[in-house]
């Protein structure tokens, strides 16, 4: 990845904390007009959410420095909202929980919070909230533990939505790695469109990968036009974070395996020098490079090659 371009993301994740820490309000003295501090109402919030707790467990969760908690939690039992005793199962461990001045002090921050972010949904209009709060949640799932390929592996047959992800995920990978243009888009367009239209289910057949119930990867098995015995594998893709765990050669696998199936005698692909990953899964599964020549396309000087797999 260019490191400029890295940077930009940097600077951009920097201006939306700065915005977003201001449209919440973390910044001020109090949150949300309490007499509680952020890290107040956190730790409040976790106690209450438990029901029954440690400082350990606490901690492990928010990752804040033991005397500093430490103290928020010497604070808290001053003000008689939460209090503390050993556990029953193990006298060694000091157990917290809210007193009944700290649950309502905990209810009390409750409404507010959800009155203050049902403000701020409140001006957007349904569509509005849905992508809000479905951004959110993919900001959420990508920060707190990005796929990485090992978790459970599904390979499916493509259901209705996957064909627009498909294209999405190929034009926005394509520019990221490699500039593509909107062009190549256009052209993975056609291709899903075409599919779409006019699939000979008995021959032809579009898989998704998934790990942990996401998609990361797609592939696309279509007969070919100009031989009837002949069959084009289209749309190989393994995004970035789901890379060398097999991924790649398993869609290759169902792709192929269908196309024998389907008693295809060849399958062909084109792709362009330099997709190095991408060629090695060619070669582990026997195709073999019959043809190349210059290409401009995509806004780059490219070499196109063919490559054949007999079956």
């Amino acid at each position: 990845m260019p490191k400029d371009d890295f940077n930009r993301r940097v600077e951009k994740v920097r201006q939306f904390n700065r915005f977003y820490t201001e449209r919440i309000r973390v910044l001020d003295d109090s949150f949300l007009g309490s007499p509680f501090s952020l890290a107040e109402a956190r730790v409040l919030y976790e106690i209450a959410s438990r029901g029954r707790t440690t400082a350990t467990d606490i901690n492990r969760t928010l990752e804040l420095d033991k005397g500093y908690l430490s103290r928020l939690l010497r604070g808290l039992r001053k003000q008689r909202l939460v209090a503390s005793g050993p556990s029953k199962k193990d006298a060694r461990v000091n157990v917290l929980r809210l007193t009944e001045k700290g649950r309502a002090a905990f209810a009390d921050l409750n409404a507010r919070s959800h009155s203050d972010i049902g403000a701020m949904l409140g001006v957007l209009p349904s569509t509005g909230q849905r992508r809000l709060v479905s951004d959110m949640r993919d900001i959420e799932r990508l920060l707190k533990a990005p796929p990485s390929g090992n978790g459970a592996q599904i390979i499916r047959p493509h259901v209705p939505g996957d064909l627009g992800w498909i294209v999405h995920r190929h034009g926005a990978l394509y520019w990221e790695e490699r500039r593509w243009d909107p062009r190549f888009e256009a052209l993975v367009a056609r291709v899903v469109a075409d599919f779409a239209e006019g699939q000979d289910r008995k021959r032809e057949g579009c898989w998704i990968a998934e790990v942990e119930g996401e998609p990361v990867g797609s592939v696309m098995l279509t007969r070919s036009h100009e031989d009837d015995k002949a069959a084009k594998l289209r749309l190989l893709l393994v995004e970035p974070r789901a890379r060398g765990h097999g991924i790649g050669h398993r869609l290759m696998e169902e792709a192929l395996g269908f196309a024998r199936r389907a008693r295809y005698r060849k399958v062909t692909l084109w792709t362009v020098a330099g997709l190095d990953e991408a060629q090695r899964l060619y070669e582990r599964a026997g195709f073999k490079k019959v043809h190349e020549e210059p290409l401009e396309a995509f806004g780059h000087k490219l070499i196109s090659e063919t490559w054949e797999l007999e079956l």
